[in-house]
């Protein structure tokens, strides 16, 4: 036991130090003083004085003895006497002062001393003030090394009694203090449903045994962090009228080898007990890591554990338990245990809401306000679910309770407007413009920057001859600001909603490409090729992910669909690099081209936006209505679309 070991050491560290001591002594050349040293009779001089000892340097040959009395304590003594003089000088000093004392004016200057026993001691009270007992000595030991004692105490309880907490400790929920219901899971039919299917199951067992199922119903619970798994546990057990045993995966591993085993056989003892249970390990991801990945064995006791009880006693002793494991990683995307997902009958997989999810769910939340304190009238639950795509329930939460705190704050009532603001503290973070306030060179280049991104992102519909109205439906901007946000690192930042659409197409990746493109290409068109800003990073880093993606590992570009990223060819991959940078050549190629017609309208949009900082949607399509004759080109049939023959972006 690692931990133990080390425990050991440091318990044996106190020995250690009082052997250190009596061979301090050997090495000077002198030995601990015995019952057979001079005991003088004379008169003891007391002192609290250390320059006395610094002193013995000039005065040892003076010196008839010099002793160090209780040098392990609080306060030792030191104790000498001078040739043909009477008195014996007791000096005391702190335990600190001893060490310096005997390195730098014993030790230094080869002054003999000894350790007095205690003997001596016996017979000399007066050196010791206050009593040299082997009481009052036991104390100070005692008192010295007190943590080391509990320490160790604890140890040895510990691994008696086992470990506290999570063991059979654990806390045992029943069904009548469960609170909420699986009408409170917001859509998700789909999910719902096959938790109905598992409570029709553990209902009519003798049903399924009739199939040969006879194992107990172990379920995997997967998905997303907040997405509902650990509520819909607990409804399940409500619904069962069973009563629910939940630990953390992560809790199990107490640091002492054996630990998490012997934590798991007592949660599955505490739920026998009740004859019919459910425990439930929360975030237990850990334990579905392939086993044999360490040389230290004992590293996968827990998962080993885990797997024994997950198949069940063959008695009537665990028929009732149901074990319900929850992990924010499935085997699609993490590699896990095969033996430990062969030992699941049930798995659910938890998704994020939809957007008429998310509108559910954000009337649900607002619901449970006061009357008076949301205005309905100026409420579009539509534009909110579009602006917060890929937000969990648990997130969604979070955004109303946001505006909550800003509805308190601003002694306002809670609408759109500050619905989406509260969306945009709770995911990007404060905004400041104190940051860039009198940099005007540095905001105009932001604003610059960000214009050319949006204006690459609406550049297809503009290029297909759409009318602002239209374009404006298509999208999907929020806002162009220029205020800085030191959670994400941007001194400017567009904001925009997204879809739920995850299969995008090789052209629509293309135009993603280019819309990243456009901050950079931008500068470049303002600046020239030499005064591209670092602020191009987080773009550029998000383009090669995205052409790694198109061009090695789903071979768009090419009639051999293969992964190139699973081949460990240097000849691949040195292809597949040409590839890349050819295709982002020309990608940035034609941004650049494209940018050129926008040149007027960004310069004349750019003053406005320095000016107010923050455009809404509605604001820049207002100004491009204004200002669209600023155009340089007749919208016409898009110029960028994709070649059926040769597989490139070609102009139509």
């Amino acid at each position: 036991m690692p931990n133990f070991a080390r425990l050991q050491i440091a318990f044996k560290n106190v020995y250690v130090r009082i052997a250190a001591a009596v061979l301090l002594g050997a090495a000077t050349g002198v030995a601990i003083y015995s019952a057979d040293a001079p005991q003088d009779p004379s008169p003891v001089v007391h002192s609290q004085d250390i320059s006395e000892i610094t002193r013995l340097a000039g005065q040892k040959d003076k010196l008839d003895y010099l002793m160090v009395a209780k040098p392990l304590s609080e306060s030792p003594r030191y104790v000498f006497k001078f040739k043909d003089a009477p008195a014996l000088h007791v000096v005391k000093v702190p335990s600190t002062s001893h060490l310096s004392l005997e390195r730098e004016v014993l030790l230094k200057n080869a002054i003999p001393y000894s350790i007095a026993k205690d003997e001596f001691l016996a017979s000399h009270k007066a050196v010791m003030d206050e009593g040299g007992s082997v009481g009052a000595d036991t104390a100070d030991f005692l008192k010295r090394h007190a943590f080391e004692i509990v320490l160790l105490l604890l140890v040895v309880y510990c691994l008696k009694f086992g470990i506290p907490g999570v063991g059979a400790s654990a806390t045992m929920i029943m069904p009548d203090k469960l609170k909420g219901s699986m009408d409170d899971l917001i859509g998700m039919d789909d999910i719902k449903q096959e938790v109905l299917h598992l409570e029709d199951m553990i209902r009519n067992r003798d049903e399924y045994a009739s199939h040969n199922i006879d194992k107990p119903f172990n379920v995997m619970l997967t998905g997303p962090a907040g997405t509902g798994k650990t509520k819909l546990v607990g409804y399940l057990a409500k619904r069962l009228d069973m009563p629910l045993i939940q630990a953390s995966g992560s809790a199990l591993e107490s640091g002492y080898v054996g630990g998490g085993s012997k934590a798991l056989n007592a949660l599955y003892r505490k739920a026998c007990a009740k004859g019919k249970c459910i425990i439930f390990l929360d975030e237990a991801q850990s334990l579905f890591m392939p086993r044999g990945r360490s040389e230290k064995k004992w590293e996968d006791d827990t998962a080993n554990t885990l797997l024994g009880l997950l198949d069940g006693v063959k008695s009537d002793k665990g028929q009732g338990v149901i074990w319900v494991v929850a992990s924010n990683f499935d085997d699609a995307s993490t590699d896990m245990d095969e033996a430990m997902l062969r030992r699941f009958s049930v798995k659910i997989n938890f998704r994020l809401p939809n957007k008429a999810e998310r509108r559910e769910l954000l009337r649900s939340f607002l619901s449970r306000k006061k009357d008076g304190l949301v205005d309905y009238a100026d409420l579009d639950l539509d534009q909110v679910a579009d602006i917060t795509q890929n937000l969990s329930p648990a997130l969604l939460e979070t955004v109303v309770e946001r505006a909550s705190m800003l509805s308190i704050q601003e002694k306002t009532i809670i609408n759109t407007d500050l619905l989406f603001r509260a969306y945009e503290r709770a995911t990007i973070g404060l905004t400041d413009r104190a940051t860039t306030a009198e940099k005007h060179k540095q905001r105009e280049r932001i604003a610059l920057h960000e214009l050319g991104h949006f204006f690459m992102q609406i550049d297809p519909y503009l290029r297909a001859g759409l009318s602002l109205e239209e374009v404006k439906e298509k999208s999907h901007l929020l806002k162009i600001s220029t205020e800085a946000v030191s959670k994400i690192g941007a001194l400017g930042y567009v904001l925009q909603s997204g879809d739920d659409m995850s299969l995008r197409t090789l052209e629509e990746l293309e135009h993603d490409v280019v819309g990243l493109y456009g901050g950079m290409a931008a500068e470049e068109l303002f600046y020239g090729a030499r005064g591209i800003s670092v602020g191009a990073q987080n773009d550029i880093e998000k383009v090669t992910r995205m052409l790694n993606l198109m061009v090695n590992r789903l071979s768009m570009y090419s009639r051999s669909k293969i992964d190139y990223s699973q081949l460990k060819n240097d000849a691949s991959g040195e292809h597949t690099l040409r590839q890349m940078e050819e295709k982002a050549d020309e990608l940035y190629s034609y941004t650049l081209g494209a940018m050129r017609d926008y040149r007027a309208l960004i310069e004349s949009l750019k003053d406005t936006l320095l000016e107010q900082y923050v455009l809404s949607k509605d604001a820049v399509f207002a100004l491009l209505e204004e200002r669209k004759d600023l155009l340089s080109f007749a919208p016409k049939q898009a110029n960028l679309k994709l070649c059926s023959e040769t597989g490139e972006m070609v102009a139509a």
